[in-house]
C-alpha cells in the first residue's frame, strides 16, 4: 500500500469519526403516534433470518403492533448476494404505500461502485434510518486468543492464515475488515457470508477464527464469543472491558447504518407517512429498550433530512470504496 493511499485512508478515519459518532448520539425527537396503514404492511428483509436486520424488524413488528392493532407487519424474506438481490428488486414491488424493504449503508453505495450488481444507488428510494451498530472484531470463544494484542501477535506471525467471517461482500463488515488491515500492518483473510444469522454457526464453531461483525451480534451472543475492539467513541455500557479502536491508536467510529427505503413508483405521502411512523416507533419507550439490550444505537432521519444524508453519506463512503480497494480497478 503506498504512502498516499495510507494518508487517505487516515484522512477518512478523521471524517468517518467526525461523522458517524455526532449521528449514533444525536438527541431523539418525543415519541408520538403514527397515522397507521388501513392495509398489512409487507416488510421486506434482503439478509436471512437472525441477523441484526432481522431482529430489528422483529422489535419493529411489536412496537407497531401496539400502535398499530388492526394491522400485521409480515417479514419476508429475499435474501442474496449481501442483499443486492432484494435491492435489485425493490422498484418491482408495488408503490401502494404499505411495501417496505430493509436498507443498509454502506451497502447501498459499495456495491454498485463493485458494478456487480443489478442496480445503482440512485434506484434505492430511502424513507427513513433508524440505527447505527459499531464495527467489532471478535473470535470465538474458544480462541486462543484472548485480547487484541493477541490477534496482533497472531495475525503478524502468520500473514494471511487468519480468516475473519462477516456479512457481505462489498459490505460494511468488508469495509471494516480492509480498514483494520490497512490500520494495524497485518493481512487477514475476508469470508463473506449472506448474513450475520449464516455467519453465527461458523464463528461460534470455531470454523473461522473469528469475525468482523456489529456489537449487537457481541451483545447477543456473549457467552459464545469474545469480543476484542469496538468502533465506538466510549466503551460500550454492555462490554466495559472492551477497548475501543481508538484506545488502541486508530481514529476508528464507524459502522452500519440500517433504514427502510420503498418502491420509486410510492408516492411522496405515502413515503412521509410511513417515515413518520417509524419516527414514531424509533422514540417509543419499548423501542428505546430493545435497541439498547441488542446494540443498537437509534438515529433519526426521515424523508426531511433524507437528501442531505445521503448526498453526504454517499460521497463520504464512495472516497472510502476508492481507497479501500473495493471499486473498480
Amino acid at each position: 500500500m503506498t504512502s498516499v493511499m495510507k494518508n487517505g485512508i487516515k484522512k477518512w478515519f478523521g471524517i468517518l469519526c467526525a461523522v458517524a459518532a455526532p449521528a449514533a448520539m444525536a438527541q431523539l425527537p418525543a415519541a408520538g403516534t403514527p397515522v397507521c396503514p388501513d392495509k398489512n404492511l409487507s416488510y421486506w428483509q434482503a439478509f436471512p433470518p437472525g441477523g441484526e436486520s432481522d431482529l430489528s424488524a422483529r422489535h419493529q413488528q411489536v412496537v407497531l403492533k401496539k400502535k398499530c392493532a388492526a394491522i400485521e407487519t409480515i417479514i419476508q424474506y429475499k435474501a442474496g448476494a449481501g442483499g443486492a438481490l432484494m435491492w435489485s428488486q425493490m422498484n418491482q414491488l408495488p408503490g401502494d404505500g404499505v411495501n417496505v424493504v430493509g436498507i443498509n449503508l454502506p451497502h447501498i453505495v459499495f456495491q454498485p461502485i463493485e458494478g456487480q450488481v443489478q442496480y445503482k444507488t440512485q434506484d434505492i428510494t430511502p424513507v427513513f434510518w433508524f440505527h447505527y451498530t459499531p464495527d467489532i472484531l471478535v473470535v470465538p470463544e474458544q480462541s486462543p486468543i484472548k485480547n487484541f494484542a493477541d490477534f496482533i501477535k497472531a495475525a503478524k506471525a502468520s500473514p494471511g492464515k487468519l480468516s475473519l467471517g462477516g456479512s457481505g461482500q462489498n459490505s460494511a463488515n468488508h469495509a471494516a475488515h480492509e480498514r483494520m488491515n490497512a490500520a494495524f500492518g497485518v493481512k487477514t483473510i475476508y469470508v463473506p457470508f449472506k448474513g450475520t444469522g449464516d455467519m453465527a454457526t461458523s464463528v461460534m464453531g470455531a470454523q473461522v477464527d473469528g469475525a468482523m461483525t456489529y456489537t449487537a451480534f457481541a451483545i447477543n451472543n456473549k457467552t459464545r464469543i469474545r469480543p476484542l475492539a469496538v468502533a465506538m467513541e466510549k466503551r460500550h455500557p454492555l462490554m466495559p472491558d472492551v477497548p475501543t479502536f481508538k484506545e488502541l491508536g486508530v481514529d476508528w467510529v464507524d459502522g452500519a447504518y440500517r433504514g427502510i427505503g420503498m418502491p420509486k413508483s410510492t408516492p411522496p405521502e405515502a413515503r412521509k407517512k410511513i417515515s413518520d411512523m417509524w419516527m414514531a416507533l424509533n422514540n417509543d419507550p419499548e423501542m428505546k429498550e430493545l435497541a439498547a439490550k441488542s446494540g443498537f444505537e437509534l438515529v433519526n432521519v426521515g424523508v426531511d433530512q433524507m437528501d442531505a444524508f445521503m448526498k453526504e453519506k454517499t460521497r463520504l463512503y464512495t472516497d472510502g470504496a476508492q481507497l479501500l480497494g473495493l471499486g473498480k480497478k
